[in-house]
């Protein structure tokens, strides 16, 4: 089951990605047309950051106590101590930038170049913060597993 809730937790943050990256090209070339999709893009990029957050927290809290242990006894202890910690920082202003571009999305971006160049820079740092976040997550899980393949059998 801890696997499944992991890949869960990937799956979503990817998914988060793949649409922020959409949302993104829509945004650029903002029209009337669109609006109601950007509108919805947004909404559901903001449900894919919040879906991947609580589940890779429910993760965390319960399960990654003793990964941490086998990394942290492995070759690569700082799997734990740069990038689950650098994680845990940077995973909340991700999380804000997410819930906030439904909110940027409100004007009419066909218009108004503020806003659209707003939205385009909220979506980016969303999409860059993200994958920082899926290379970390990565790092993680190479930690666990050069930790137990280190171990004397």
């Amino acid at each position: 089951m801890k696997q499944i809730i992991l890949m869960g937790h990937v799956f979503f943050g990817v998914l988060c990605i793949l649409s922020t990256v959409w949302l993104f090209v829509d945004v650029l070339n903002a029209r009337e047309e669109n609006l109601g999709r950007i509108r919805w893009m947004s909404r559901f990029v903001s449900l894919l950051m919040w879906l991947a957050f609580g589940i890779g927290g429910y993760w965390y809290v319960v399960h990654y106590k003793l990964d941490k242990a086998v990394i942290l006894k492995g070759p690569w202890p700082f799997s734990h101590n740069f990038f689950m910690e650098s994680k845990e920082h940077f995973v909340i202003p991700l999380l804000l930038l997410a819930t906030y571009l439904p909110m940027t999305v409100s004007r009419n971006l066909a218009f108004d170049k503020d806003a659209r160049r707003l939205t385009l820079w909220i979506a980016a740092l969303v999409a860059l913060l993200a994958l920082f976040a899926e290379g970390n997550g990565a790092m993680i899980a190479m930690g666990v597993k050069v930790a137990l393949q280190a171990q004397p059998h």
